[in-house]
C-alpha cells in the first residue's frame, strides 16, 4: 500500500469516527457481542484470514529484498526465478485470502444489519399509537438505516482491523528490528509527524463533515414536508415561496462553503502525510545506503525496510483511531438498544384466545382511562427535543359502560374532545384500559364471575383474532402508496379479485375503477391523494368489506365530506353495518338517526342515551346538539 492510500484510509476513518468517549457498560457490550453469537464460526474464520493476510502482507517485502540481494550477489537466474514465482505465489494467495476474507465480512456486517433492522422493525410496529404521534418519522428510520449500519461497522471493519492491524505491526516491528534497529528507531522518530496531522486535521473534519450532515437533514426534512401533497398545497395556499427558497438556498450554500473547505483541508492533509511519507523513506534510503556501503547492511534489506515503512505507519494509524471508530460503533448501538428499550404497552398475554365464531356483541364495563405520560410511549432523542413532555396521566374517560348486542349500531355523539374516538381505540386496543372492560362476547358480569355466559377481556384475545374480528374506518381514510388492490388485500392478504369487486361494489366505486386505464393495478398516490376525498373514503370502506369483520368501527367516517360524497359514503356504509355490530362516532346526527341506541358523552361521561326519539323528548343535551345542528343547516340552506 503505497503512502497517500494510507494518506487517504487515515483521513477517511478519522473523519467518519463520531467522539464519543463515554463508557459502557459490561451488560451492553454482552448484548452488542449477543448479536455477534450466530456469526460466532464465521467470524473465527474471519479474523484467522485477517492474520494469515498480515503474514502474507509482510513476506512480500522480505521476498522482493532477497531477490535485490540475489541479483547484487550475482546468484544464478534459478534462484531469481524462484524468489519471483513465490512473490507471485504469494500475491496470488494474498488476492484469494482477501477475497475469502471480504465475504466472510460482508456476511457478518450483512448478517447484523439484517438481524438489528428486523428486530427494530418488528419492536416498533408493537409500539402504542402515542408512539408515532409523538416520534419524528425522519428521526426513527434513522435509527433502522444510519444507526444500524453504524453499529454494524463494529463487527465488519473495527473488529478485523484492530486484529489483522495489531498482527502486522508486531510482524512488521520484528522483521525491521530484526533487518535494522537503526533505521526502524529513526523510522519510528518521525511517526509522532505522521500522527499529529491525523489526529488535528482527522477532527476538523469530522466537526465539518457534522455540519454538513446537519444542514442536509434539515434540507431533507424541508423536501420532504414541502414535496408530499398536502405540503405542496399548503405552501401554495399560505406559504412564502421566496421565503422557503432563501431558506433553502442559505443552507444549500452553507453545504457548498462547507464542501471546498472540507476538499482542501483534505488535500492538504494528504498532501503533508504524503511528503512525510517520503521524508521517511529518503531517510532509510539515506541511512540504509550508508550501512549497505559500508557492509554493516545488505542492499535488499534496504529495500526491505523501504517497503516495510509503509506497512509500519498504516497499522499505527489505524490502531491510533481504532478506540473513537470502536466509541461511534458502540453509540450506534447505544441508539438502537434504547429504541429496543422502550417497553411496548400493549401486549399479547401467553393464554390469549381466538374469539369464538359467530356473531358478537361489544360491552363496556366502568371503563376508565388515561394517556400514558411521554416517558412511557416516547424518547427525547426521536422526538428531537431536550426534555420529554411531563404531562399526560389524567383521566379522560370516567366508568364508561354500555352494551351492544350482536348486530345492533349504538352511536356515540358528543362535543370534540369528548372522548368518542377514545372509546374507539379501546375496543380497536389501539390503547389498553386502566380499569373496567372492553368484552367481546358474553357479557363482563360472566367474565368476572367466570361463568358460561361470560365472554372474553380485550386483553385476552389474540392480535391475529381481534385484527380479523374487528374493523375500523377513520375520518382520514389513509392509503398507501400502493395500487388499490394491494390497499384492499392489505385487510385479507389471500383476497380474490373477485371479491375485491364484491366489496368495490358494495362501496359504490366500480364505475370509477373500471374506468382507470390500469384498473385494480392503478396507483392511488401518496395517502390516496390521486382519489377524490369520497373516493378515497369508500375506498376504505371497500377494504372493510373486503376483511367482512364481525364488528365494524366508524370514527367520524363522513365528517370532510361534502352532502353529494356523503350521500354516496352513507350508502356504501349500509352494506359495510349491515348483518355487523358497529359503534358509529358521528358529528353529523342526521347519520346516526336509525342508530339502536344514541350515547351522548361530555367530558369523559356519558350524559344521556336512547333512540334519536326518545333522546329529543328528553329535551337535553342531544336536543341542544340537534337543535344547533338543524338551525344551521337552515341557515346554509336559506344563505344558497
Amino acid at each position: 500500500m503505497s503512502m497517500d492510500r494510507v494518506a487517504w484510509s487515515s483521513l477517511y476513518n478519522i473523519s467518519q469516527a463520531k467522539n464519543g468517549r463515554r463508557p459502557f457498560s459490561r451488560a451492553m457490550l454482552k448484548r452488542v457481542f449477543a448479536f455477534a453469537r450466530p456469526y460466532r464460526a464465521t467470524l473465527i474464520a474471519f479474523i484467522l484470514l485477517s492474520i494469515v493476510l498480515a503474514f502474507l502482507a509482510v513476506a512480500t517485502p522480505v521476498l522482493a529484498g532477497q531477490v535485490v540481494d540475489a541479483i547484487v550477489a550475482g546468484s544464478g537466474t534459478d534462484q531469481i526465478i524462484r524468489l519471483a514465482i513465490l512473490i507471485a505465489l504469494v500475491a496470488v494467495a494474498e488476492a484469494g485470502v482477501g477475497l475469502l476474507s471480504r465475504w466472510f465480512s460482508s456476511k457478518i456486517g450483512e448478517g447484523v444489519i439484517l438481524d438489528l433492522r428486523t428486530k427494530v422493525f418488528d419492536h416498533v410496529q408493537k409500539m402504542p399509537i402515542a408512539f408515532f404521534t409523538r416520534t419524528r418519522t425522519g428521526a426513527l428510520v434513522s435509527r433502522l438505516n444510519n444507526d444500524v449500519i453504524g453499529a454494524q461497522s463494529a463487527f465488519a471493519g473495527t473488529l478485523s482491523g484492530v486484529v489483522s492491524n495489531v498482527v502486522a505491526l508486531i510482524l512488521t516491528l520484528i522483521v525491521m528490528l530484526g533487518t535494522s534497529w537503526q533505521v526502524t528507531v529513526l523510522a519510528m522518530v518521525l511517526l509522532p509527524i505522521f500522527l499529529i496531522p491525523a489526529r488535528r486535521m482527522g477532527s476538523r473534519l469530522a466537526a465539518l463533515r457534522r455540519e454538513a450532515a446537519e444542514h442536509n437533514a434539515t434540507m431533507g426534512t424541508q423536501m420532504t414536508e414541502r414535496f408530499s401533497a398536502p405540503g405542496a398545497t399548503l405552501v401554495k395556499l399560505f406559504g412564502r415561496p421566496d421565503e422557503e427558497s432563501r431558506e433553502f438556498a442559505v443552507r444549500a450554500d452553507r453545504v457548498r462553503d462547507i464542501g471546498v473547505r472540507t476538499a482542501m483541508l483534505q488535500f492538504t492533509f494528504v498532501t503533508a502525510l504524503t511528503l512525510v511519507s517520503a521524508l521517511a523513506l529518503a531517510l532509510v534510503y539515506g541511512l540504509g545506503g550508508w550501512l549497505a556501503i559500508n557492509g554493516q547492511l545488505a542492499p535488499g534489506d534496504v529495500v526491505v525496510l523501504a517497503l516495510l515503512l509503509t506497512r509500519l505507519y498504516a497499522p499505527l494509524t489505524a490502531l491510533s483511531n481504532a478506540r473513537v471508530e470502536i466509541m461511534s460503533a458502540l453509540v450506534s448501538f447505544e441508539r438502537v438498544f434504547e429504541v429496543l428499550d422502550l417497553e411496548p404497552l400493549i401486549k399479547e398475554k401467553p393464554t390469549a384466545r381466538a374469539v369464538p365464531e359467530g356473531p358478537v356483541a361489544v360491552e363496556f364495563a366502568n371503563v376508565r382511562f388515561a394517556y400514558p405520560a411521554a416517558d412511557k410511549v416516547s424518547l427525547a432523542s426521536l422526538e428531537e427535543v431536550s426534555t420529554l413532555d411531563t404531562r399526560g396521566g389524567e383521566e379522560v374517560l370516567h366508568g364508561i359502560s354500555f352494551r351492544v348486542e350482536p348486530g345492533q349500531t349504538v352511536a356515540l355523539v358528543g362535543s370534540s374532545g369528548a372522548g368518542k374516538s377514545t372509546i374507539a381505540q379501546l375496543l380497536s386496543r389501539l390503547y389498553d384500559v386502566d380499569s373496567g372492560a372492553v368484552v367481546l362476547g358474553g357479557t363482563a358480569q360472566g367474565v368476572a364471575d367466570g361463568s358460561q355466559a361470560g365472554g372474553l377481556d380485550i386483553r385476552d384475545v389474540t392480535f391475529d383474532s381481534l385484527r380479523a374480528t374487528l374493523g375500523m374506518v377513520t375520518q382520514d381514510g389513509h392509503l398507501f402508496h400502493e395500487s388499490i388492490a394491494s390497499n384492499l388485500r392489505l385487510a385479507r392478504p389471500d383476497a380474490t379479485e373477485e371479491d375485491m369487486w364484491e366489496a368495490i361494489r358494495k362501496a359504490r366505486l366500480e364505475t370509477m375503477i373500471r374506468s382507470l386505464p390500469d384498473g385494480l393495478d392503478t396507483i392511488v398516490g401518496e395517502r390516496g391523494y390521486r382519489l377524490s376525498g369520497g373516493e378515497r373514503q369508500r375506498l376504505t370502506i371497500a377494504r372493510l368489506l373486503v376483511a367482512s369483520p364481525r364488528v365494524v368501527i366508524l370514527d367520524e367516517a363522513t365528517a370532510a365530506l361534502d352532502s353529494t360524497n356523503e350521500a354516496a359514503v352513507q350508502a356504501a356504509l349500509g352494506a359495510a353495518l349491515e348483518g355487523r355490530t358497529a359503534v358509529v362516532i358521528a358529528h353529523r346526527l342526521s347519520t346516526v338517526r336509525a342508530a339502536d341506541q344514541i350515547l351522548v358523552v361530555e367530558a369523559g361521561n356519558i350524559v344521556e342515551r336512547g333512540t334519536h326519539a326518545e333522546l329529543l323528548a328528553a329535551d337535553g343535551r342531544y336536543a341542544e346538539l340537534y337543535s344547533t345542528q338543524f338551525a344551521e343547516a337552515t341557515a346554509a340552506v336559506n344563505e344558497a
